[in-house]
């Protein structure tokens, strides 16, 4: 039959081009209605499974042809009952009793007969009124040969049309279906469903199930295929008179059952994967509450998916991109092309609002012009032709709890379109998401045993400084990483709190944080990196590196006017070179906040001859084994291990008349407290995060900045292998570009040695190459296993002390530093217990970040340290963190974290009172 219909509509679609437009409607309705007509009586001679879909696509106004819904609506009244004899031999078997022992009275005629089991009105011997659901004879064997035929069909389907492919959804109700026929297994899942909507959840917004107001008939008795439920008159769904004449509010029905599958999917982990109208009546006293009936395909997901589920939804309503990609990959959604806007327009479909009825054919016309263009988007995207594209799945891999999931919700849109109503989806369901994230958050570390990541401890202080968190707690610390390195070897390497405000998930020692101005003591390495190789020369480049080019407030407008427009880093290039010093360079230190990154970025690209992040590769990321934790810009697919931005607004409330030292550029302090609380929002979207920004973009785990600056302290010799205790994932475990499946390896450069950096993509993403062409997850591979395998080289060719005095500006160097300045080449020089106008010690430099982050080494006492914080603050709690640390190590505080002593730019921008 299937290829009957298939045929058929092939057939027309040929015809219609040969006829005129007015005629064009009125064969299209037929075609519909012939096979609809078709599809129908054929369900109903297989009954089983056929049925139940039918029903399924009745329920689908949305999207479905008017005349198919018309024809399979049928589906949903009672089907032929089945005979007496069958119905009493059953219950007598499965009870163990004759019927005039068990009821007083039963009714012979069902209340309805479906395609699993048919229902009987009838009354207890102690006078209870009840319903009796008997299963069909035979009906296991049924269900599951359709099951088998039906995943021959979806089969055949995905292989005549690949963009139709089913087979993960048919794959999930081959294994859910099954247990709708264990009555005994409904019973279990009504009591539960019923508890869990009648008790109360707690979370930042209120007792969210106080919305949910439903009704769930009683358990009396239940065998195998045998269920006594209490009987509740209502009114069925398709029954529009009856609703009419008592009064109901459809509107108001139809947002309750919304309500009530939101609590159930969100809050429980335990919904109803089968909402279609048949399992719903309405109770005929006022207000009208629906019923929720047959939990029989009900689903359990773990906490997890359901949290995935929920930053879907969220993700969604909030259009952060970042957020979404994040959730495909926490519920095992695996996507084998990037397209970030196509990904959000297509998930954005499941939870928009609902039609009518008799919008119908206009909503189908608009799904499929979504649908045409995406396809188009797809095909430029992968350089493919018509008949390549529509043999592509964009999907590699499709979790079966978001199936069930996909296809409650598909329910319930076919629920109020049968029903005539517009539900908006992304205001009722969004409490419950929201509980779902905030309801661990609010636990803080005090009953979360998982707050501070599992990882073994490195040492006495490293032991101290996990007591000063749980101290600290949640009200002050939402996510944050440690790692101190002490004469090469590691001694810290902690990770607590959690991923984000709507993240639940604990940050681990992998975990990526976006770091604003640490950034530049990145770059600053990058461009030392290329004047060690003799491509450029430092008095070239010495004025940017200590930041007296003059070009301090230089495109700094484009934040305010066109955010977006920092994105185009060849744009960004560009407009750069038309910008003038406001001050003779040399004459003036003013922090340049932003131009920094443009400055130093476009010379390390027209020194080098590389893009930016090939550079970052070469000089840093590959030498250091930090593959995957060290990024200027994200690529595609790192996405589920960021960290998300938040502001902590009883600090930020501190900001309220500030005033910062003269280094510092009153445009960047001129409306602070606005920036503090709108860089967040933007820095958390993944056009910024992707973007290249090396004055403020840097995306790492604090291990990997330590090692960075390990390495430094040491001029440029990098260190053994980070142990970290043994933390997992291993540093330099990830592959540091992930590859999408269907993306095909690119041919290695000819000539290029081992060390050689691969072609750079048209993103500026690379994949670093071995001497036989193999990826770098090979390299990586081997540098973890090995033992020692990067200690004894350098990152430079002349290092040792002449580095470090570039690094700081003395020695040769001195002459190419401001007077007095905070800045050497690059980096913020940091002194101890020195005030304002006292000498700067010379030994100690790094960088800092806007809302607490650092890195930082000490070269006269071998310690090298990072922060990494996600809830922007004052840097109150990266303070306290450095102090500690120094204090227990017998190393002077710097400068920069000390109570009282002079700060940097960026840490003015962090200052907070004295603890």
């Amino acid at each position: 039959m299937a290829l009957f219909i298939y045929f058929d509509y092939k057939a027309v679609q040929k015809r219609v081009k040969w006829v005129g437009a007015g005629k064009k409607d009125a064969i299209w309705t037929k075609t519909h209605e012939r096979n609809a007509r078709r599809v129908l009586n054929l369900m109903i001679e297989l009954e089983g499974l056929w049925v139940k879909m039918g029903q399924y696509l009745s329920t689908r106004a949305d999207v479905l042809p008017e005349p198919y819904i018309n024809v399979l609506k049928q589906l949903q009244d009672s089907l032929p009952p089945r005979p007496l004899e069958e119905v009493r031999g059953t219950i007598e078997k499965e009870l163990g009793k004759p019927m005039n022992d068990l009821f007083a009275n039963f009714v012979l005629d069902p209340l309805a007969t479906a395609s699993i089991a048919q229902v009987h009105r009838a009354t207890l011997v102690d006078g209870r009124e009840v319903v009796v659901k008997i299963q069909h004879d035979g009906i296991k064997d049924i269900i599951l040969e359709d099951l088998k035929n039906a995943k021959s069909l979806v089969e055949w389907i995905a292989w005549a049309e690949p963009q139709y492919n089913f087979n993960p959804m048919i794959d999930e109700w081959c294994k859910e279906a099954p247990k709708e026929l264990d009555f005994n297994h409904e019973a279990e899942n009504t009591k539960a469903v019923s508890s869990n909507l009648s008790r109360k959840t707690n979370c930042e917004s209120g007792a969210v199930s106080s919305a949910v107001d439903v009704l769930i008939p009683e358990v009396i008795q239940s065998t195998d295929k045998v269920l006594i439920l209490q009987y509740m008159d209502g009114i069925r769904l398709n029954d529009n008179d009856s609703l009419e004449a008592y009064g109901v509010d459809k509107q108001r029905l139809v947002e309750e059952i919304t309500r009530a599958y939101a609590h159930q999917i969100y809050v429980d982990g335990f919904f109803n994967g089968d909402p279609h109208p048949g399992n719903f009546l309405v109770s005929k006293e006022p207000p009208h509450k629906p019923i929720l009936l047959d939990f029989g395909l009900t689903k359990r997901i773990s906490q997890s998916m359901r949290q995935a589920l929920a930053k879907m939804f969220l993700s969604c309503a909030e259009g952060d991109h970042v957020a979404l990609l994040s959730a495909f990959a926490e519920m095992g959604l695996k996507l084998r092309v990037d397209m970030p806007e196509q990904a959000m327009e297509i998930a954005t479909v499941f939870f928009r609002q609902s039609t009518t009825a008799n919008e119908a054919k206009e909503n189908i016309k608009t799904l499929n012009d979504q649908r045409e263009r995406n396809v188009k988007a797809l095909q430029e995207k992968m350089k493919m032709n018509k008949k390549e594209v529509q043999r592509f799945n964009p999907v590699d891999a499709f979790p079966g709890d978001a199936i069930i999931f996909m296809r409650v919700l598909n329910l319930l849109r076919g629920l109020s379109a049968s029903l005539n109503v517009r539900i908006v989806y992304l205001d009722i369901m969004r409490p419950f998401a929201e509980s779902t994230l905030l309801g661990s958050m609010t636990r803080g570390p005090t009953a979360n045993s998982q707050w501070i990541y599992d990882s073994p401890v490195n040492s006495e202080v490293e032991s101290k400084l996990r007591n000063l968190l749980l101290e600290l707690g949640s009200n002050k610390i939402l996510g944050i990483q440690v790692c101190a390195y002490k004469d090469g070897k590691v001694i810290i390497d902690t990770a607590a709190g959690t991923l984000g405000k709507y993240d639940p998930r604990p940050v681990q020692p992998d975990s990526l944080f976006p770091v604003f101005s640490v950034t530049k003591g990145i770059t600053a390495g990058m461009v030392h990196w290329l004047v060690d190789k003799g491509c450029i020369h430092v008095i070239q480049v010495h004025h940017l590196l200590n930041h007296t080019s003059g070009l301090h407030n230089a495109l700094g407008d484009v934040m305010k006017s066109d955010p977006l427009l920092v994105c185009d880093w060849e744009e960004m290039l560009h407009q750069i070179t038309k910008c003038t010093p406001e001050t003779e360079p040399g004459s003036e230190q003013m922090y340049h906040y932003l131009s920094f990154g443009w400055l130093c970025g476009g010379i390390i690209e027209h020194a080098s001859g590389k893009k930016l992040q090939e550079v970052l590769e070469e000089a840093i990321v590959h030498p250091l084994h930090i593959n995957g934790e060290l990024y200027i810009g994200i690529p595609p697919g790192v996405e589920s291990r960021l960290a998300a931005l938040t502001v902590d607004m009883e600090e930020l409330e501190k900001l309220s008349g500030f005033r910062a030292g003269p280094d510092v550029p009153q445009e960047l302090l001129s409306n602070v407290a606005q920036m503090a609380t709108g860089l967040p929002v933007l820095f958390n979207t993944l056009n910024i995060r992707r973007a290249i920004l090396p004055a403020a973009n840097g995306h790492c785990s604090a291990r990997a900045l330590a090692r960075y600056y390990a390495a430094l302290g040491a001029g440029g010799a990098i260190p053994p292998p980070h142990s970290g205790g043994g933390s997992k994932p291993p540093l330099g475990s990830h592959v540091h570009t992930p590859k999408f499946p269907t993306m095909p390896s690119k041919k290695k450069k000819k000539g290029g040695s081992k060390n050689d950096v691969g072609v750079a993509d048209k993103d500026g993403y690379t994949q670093l190459r071995t001497s036989d062409g193999s990826d770098e997850g090979s390299t990586v591979s081997a540098v973890v296993a090995g033992n020692g395998s990067g200690s004894g080289s350098s990152m430079f060719v002349d290092g040792g002390a002449k580095m470090l005095d570039a690094f700081m500006g003395v020695g040769d160097f001195s002459g190419m530093i401001h007077p007095n300045g905070k800045f050497g080449l690059g980096f913020r020089r940091y002194g101890y217990g020195a005030g304002a106008g006292e000498k700067v010690a010379t030994t100690t430099f790094g960088h800092s970040g806007m809302g607490g982050s650092t890195g930082f080494c000490d070269v006269e006492h071998g310690l090298a340290m990072a922060v990494t914080v996600n809830k922007m603050s004052l840097g109150g709690v990266t303070r306290r963190v450095v102090r500690l640390v120094c204090e227990e190590l017998g190393v002077p505080v710097p400068d920069e974290f000390s109570v009282a002593g002079d700060k940097g730019p960026d840490m003015v921008l962090n200052l907070a009172p004295p603890e």
